[in-house]
Parts: structure tokens; C-alpha cells; sequence
């Protein structure tokens, strides 16, 4: 008999794949999200469940957290604040703050803040930096570098994919940046009702 739980999680990622927001009551307290660096790739679980999954730019300066490295610190950190509710997709957030401005992606020579802003602040001696080095998750209007190491520290997203993760995202859910691979971090997975077994 399949559990609820299973049931619920498998429901979610249908409805947010097939392009509808999860409403974020219906996940549980074990939510969280996970930056792979040598993926690229960001992951929203839910007990222990991919619910989610984006292309993201960590640092071009490799990982760390010493002030002025401009690398992307590793670890687990939590979301300490929201920014950017209702805002258009593309809208320049500074000092978070909205400018009115809305940029598009890929705009000539920009390279602001937008759309979104998850603030993160670190839980281990490695990221205790992360929040006065304003190491946050957050569009960029520079999504042709996604996929590949090139901001500044912070975790950069296509902006349609920062406002779906920002809408799953609450104030002081885990965030780990790590090493490995976003597959070596799930279950195996359970065969299904189809699978054979001779």
C-alpha cells in the first residue's frame, strides 16, 4: 500500500512539472534545498524527494567564504529573508530594494540583481560569512552563463526559475551547498507498481 506521504509528494511533482505552483503548506517541515557546485544545479526535497530541479551559476572563483574571495561558500546555511513579492519577472533589486527598472535576460553588459532574492545565512564555521557577504540565491538578467561557474559568490538563476523556487522557499529552510551530485543525495529509487520481478 502506497503511504500518504508518497502519495502527497507524488502529486506535488506532477502538478510542478506540469507547470502548476505547489502551494507551500502542502510540503513538510523536512523541505529543503540543496545547491550541487559541480552540477550546476539547484534541488528543492522534500523528504528526501526531488520535487524541483534548476540549472544555477555558482561562483567563477571556486567555493570558500573569506571576505572579498567572491567565492560561494559550502555547507548548511537557512533562508533568512524574501525579497521581491509580485515583482516582474526581470525587475532590478538593489541594496533589496526594487529600482523599477526591468531588465531582459540576456541584456547587453548588465548584470544586476533580479526578479528574486532568497537571503542565506550560514550554520557551520565554513559559512559564517555568508550573510555579511550578502550571499544570496537570486535572478540574473545574465541567463546565458547559467549552467556554468560565473557569479560573484551568490547562487544565480534564470528568473523564472528563482520567482518557482522563491514561492516554495520560507524563512529558516536549510539550504546546503555541497560538492556532490544532486543524484548521489537521493534514495535509490523504489520500484514501481509496473516493475517486474522475475
Amino acid at each position: 500500500m502506497i503511504g500518504h506521504a508518497k502519495i502527497d509528494i507524488l502529486l506535488a511533482t506532477l502538478l510542478f512539472g506540469a507547470g502548476f505552483a505547489i502551494p507551500a503548506e502542502a510540503l513538510t517541515v523536512a523541505a529543503e534545498i540543496v545547491v550541487s557546485v559541480p552540477d550546476q544545479q539547484i534541488a528543492f526535497l522534500d523528504r528526501g524527494k526531488l520535487i524541483a530541479k534548476y540549472p544555477v551559476s555558482t561562483s567563477k572563483f571556486g567555493i570558500g567564504d573569506s571576505v572579498g574571495s567572491y567565492r560561494t561558500p559550502l555547507g548548511t546555511l537557512f533562508v533568512s529573508g524574501r525579497f521581491g513579492d509580485r515583482l516582474a519577472s526581470g525587475a532590478v533589486i538593489k541594496s533589496r530594494v526594487p529600482t523599477g527598472e526591468v531588465v531582459e535576460a540576456n541584456a547587453f553588459g548588465r548584470d544586476a540583481i533580479v526578479s528574486r532574492v532568497i537571503c542565506l545565512r550560514g550554520m557551520e564555521n565554513q559559512n559564517r560569512g555568508a550573510h555579511d557577504r550578502c550571499i544570496y540565491i537570486h535572478g540574473t538578467p545574465e541567463e546565458r552563463r547559467i549552467g556554468k561557474p560565473a557569479s560573484f559568490g551568490c547562487i544565480r538563476m534564470r528568473s523564472k526559475d528563482v520567482i518557482a523556487l522563491y514561492s516554495l522557499a520560507h524563512i529558516g529552510m536549510h539550504v546546503t551547498i555541497t560538492q556532490k551530485r544532486i543524484s548521489d543525495l537521493l534514495p535509490p529509487e523504489e520500484p514501481s507498481l509496473l516493475a517486474r520481478s522475475d
